[in-house]
C-alpha cells in the first residue's frame, strides 16, 4: 500500500462566481468511440456472422488463448454449474443464496406491480387490452477471469427467470481457462440455461447472430468492456440489448449527520472500480467537507485498489459546498446520478425532491454497496445522466406487450365513423373504406 498517494477530489462552492463553468467541466465525461476498437469490432462482428463458430474459435484462440477444436467444448454444462456451487465453501454459498433469495423476491413484487396484462371494456362491449409475454431467449454477458462479478449473474439472469423467459443463455470469458466458481456457482443459483465459456465481441455476435452451437437470442444483457459496449451498439436492432453504461457514478448528498469516514468509503466504493468512475459529495456545511477530506486522507493507503481510487477521486471527484440542502437536491437532478446517497437525518424529508436518480439510497445505513450485491433491486442502472429518461434493469425488460383489440358490432358503428373520418382527413382512403364496410354492415 502506498501511504504517498494523495486523493484531492475538487472542491467547489455554489457561491463562487465561476462554479457553473467548473461544475460543468468536471461533469464532462466524452462519450466518443474509438475508431480502432470499432472497427476491430465490426470485422469480428461481420466473421462471425459469416462463419459461425470457426470464426468464435479462432477469437477464443486469439484472445483468450483457449486452444479448443470446437465451441461444444466450450460449453459449460448444468453439472459443471452445479459442481462449482457445491464445491463453495459455506460461507460465499449462502452468501449467494440469500443475496438471490432477496433478489427474486423484490423482482416478484416488480412482476406483480407492472408486469401483468389487463384489460378494459367499454359500454357496447368493446375489449381492450394488453397481452404481457416474456422473451423466448435471452443472453446475458458476464465479465470472467480476474475481474470476475457473480452479482452481475445474480442481477441479469433472476429478473429474466421472473419475467417466464424459459431459456437464458451465459457467455463468460475464460482467459488460458481461468474459471471463476463464484461466477459459476451463481449462474446455477440464478437458473442459468446454458452457458458458454467464450467472451468479447465474439460473445455477443454469437448471440446476436446465432451459431452452429450457439443459440441466437432476443435481447443481450450484462457489463463488459469497451470491445463489449462497441458490440453490443452495433447488433442493437437485430437483437435488444439493457444499455450502453459510462463510467460508474455515485452522489451522496449529505447534511453533515452521518460520519464523514462513512461517507468517504462511499465515495471510493465507486472510484474503486476504474479511473473515470466519478464520486460527488454535495453538502452546506463546509466543514464537514473538511472532514470528509480529512477521512479520504486517513483511510486512502489503507485499500488494496488505492491508486484507482486516487486516479478517479483527482481527476473526476467532486466535494461540492451547497447554499442549502434544497440546492443540493437541485444539483442532483441536473446530475442524474447512476447511485444516489441520502446521508441525512431525514432522508425521506429530500427524496420527495428527487427527480432523476438510477437508484436512491436513503439513510446513513443504506451503503451503496448493499444495493449492488444483496438488498434486493437490481444494480444495473442507467449512468451518464441517461436516468433523465431511462430506469435500471427489472422483470419489463424480459417481456413484450402487445395491444390487444376486441371491438364489438356496435363498438364498429361508433369507431368507425370516427376512423373514417380521420383516415379521409390524411388520405389514406383504404383506410377509410375498411371502416366503412362494417358501418355498412351494421346499418
Amino acid at each position: 500500500m502506498n501511504e504517498t498517494l494523495r486523493a484531492r477530489p475538487l472542491r467547489l462552492d455554489t457561491a463562487q462566481p465561476d462554479f457553473e463553468q467548473r461544475f460543468a467541466q468536471r461533469l464532462h465525461w466524452s462519450a466518443d468511440t474509438d475508431a480502432a476498437i470499432e472497427a476491430r469490432v465490426a470485422e469480428i462482428l461481420a466473421d462471425v456472422r459469416a462463419r459461425g463458430d470457426a470464426a468464435v474459435l479462432d477469437c477464443t484462440r486469439r484472445f483468450d488463448q483457449l486452444e479448443v477444436t470446437s465451441v461444444a467444448e466450450l460449453e459449460l454444462g448444468p453439472e459443471v454449474l452445479r459442481a462449482a456451487f457445491e464445491a463453495l465453501p459455506a460461507a460465499p454459498r449462502e452468501a449467494l443464496q440469500q443475496a438471490a433469495a432477496r433478489i427474486r423476491r423484490y423482482h416478484e413484487a416488480q412482476l406483480e406491480a407492472c408486469g401483468r396484462g389487463w384489460e378494459i371494456v367499454d359500454e357496447d362491449g368493446t375489449r381492450l387490452g394488453q397481452k404481457v409475454t416474456p422473451l423466448d431467449r435471452v443472453g446475458i454477458y458476464v465479465p470472467g477471469g480476474k475481474a470476475a462479478y457473480p452479482s452481475s449473474v445474480l442481477m441479469n439472469a433472476i429478473p429474466a427467470h421472473v419475467a417466464g423467459v424459459p431459456e437464458i443463455v451465459m457467455v463468460v470469458p475464460t482467459p488460458r481457462g481461468e474459471r471463476n466458481p463464484l461466477v459459476l456457482a451463481a449462474a446455477h443459483v440464478a437458473g442459468v440455461s446454458r452457458a458458454f465459456a467464450i467472451g468479447g465481441a465474439q460473445a455477443v455476435a454469437a448471440l446476436a447472430y446465432g451459431t452452429a452451437t450457439i443459440p441466437r437470442v432476443d435481447k443481450i444483457t450484462g457489463p463488459g468492456n469497451a470491445y463489449v459496449a462497441a458490440a453490443k451498439r452495433r447488433v442493437f436492432g437485430t437483437v435488444g440489448i439493457d444499455m450502453i453504461a459510462g463510467p460508474s457514478e455515485i452522489l451522496v448528498l449529505a447534511d453533515g449527520s452521518t460520519p464523514p469516514q462513512w461517507v468517504a468509503m462511499d465515495l471510493f466504493s465507486q472510484a474503486e472500480h476504474d479511473e473515470l468512475a466519478q464520486s460527488i459529495l454535495l453538502c452546506p456545511d463546509a466543514a464537514y467537507l473538511d472532514a470528509v477530506q480529512a477521512a479520504i486522507d486517513r483511510l486512502l493507503p489503507t485499500l488494496p485498489r488505492a491508486s484507482i481510487i486516487a486516479a478517479s477521486l483527482n481527476g473526476r471527484g467532486l466535494l461540492v459546498r451547497t447554499r442549502d440542502m434544497e440546492e443540493a437536491c437541485a444539483l442532483s437532478n441536473r446530475i442524474a446520478p447512476e447511485h444516489l446517497e441520502i446521508a441525512s437525518r431525514e432522508p425521506r424529508r429530500w427524496e420527495p425532491l428527487l427527480r432523476h436518480a438510477g437508484a436512491i439510497f436513503l439513510g446513513a445505513y443504506t451503503s451503496e454497496s448493499l444495493g449492488d450485491y444483496c438488498a434486493g433491486p437490481n444494480h444495473v442502472l442507467p449512468t451518464s445522466g441517461t436516468a433523465r429518461f431511462s430506469s435500471p434493469l427489472g422483470v419489463m425488460d424480459f417481456q413484450k406487450r402487445s395491444s390487444l383489440i376486441e371491438v364489438s358490432a356496435a363498438g364498429a358503428q361508433r369507431l368507425g365513423r370516427v376512423a373514417s373520418v380521420l383516415a379521409h382527413g390524411e388520405g389514406l382512403q383504404a383506410h377509410a373504406r375498411a371502416a366503412e364496410l362494417r358501418l355498412e354492415a351494421g346499418a
